[in-house]
């Protein structure tokens, strides 16, 4: 298991190396590499951020279904909201 984890690793850095190589092609071009890395963390955080939200809702709504309606309503509220972070995060890398 310990090499299967490793050999993964390591071709995942060798698909990963063009990306550090890459030049950019006017002078005034910004690099994109952090820019990636903010999107993928504000990614993988709004997604564990939705997880939650589902499971709470859904929790919510097993113990009381009578408040179906209004846990749904606020649920779809907050998923936009959550989905708002990561479209700002990349408008902000894309500029």
């Amino acid at each position: 298991m310990k090499v299967r984890t490793i050999l993964i690793l390591m071709a995942l850095f060798v698909i990963a190396v063009p990306s550090f190589a890459q030049g950019s092609s006017a002078p005034g071009s910004p690099f994109i590499l952090p820019g990636a890395f903010a999107m993928a963390i504000a990614s993988g955080l709004c997604a564990l951020a939705q997880g939650k939200a589902i499971s709470a809702s859904v929790e919510g709504i097993a113990r009381n279904p009578g408040a179906a309606g209004p846990i749904r309503i606020l649920l779809i509220l907050g998923l936009a909201f959550i989905e708002s972070l990561a479209l700002f995060t990349l408008i902000n890398v894309g500029k």
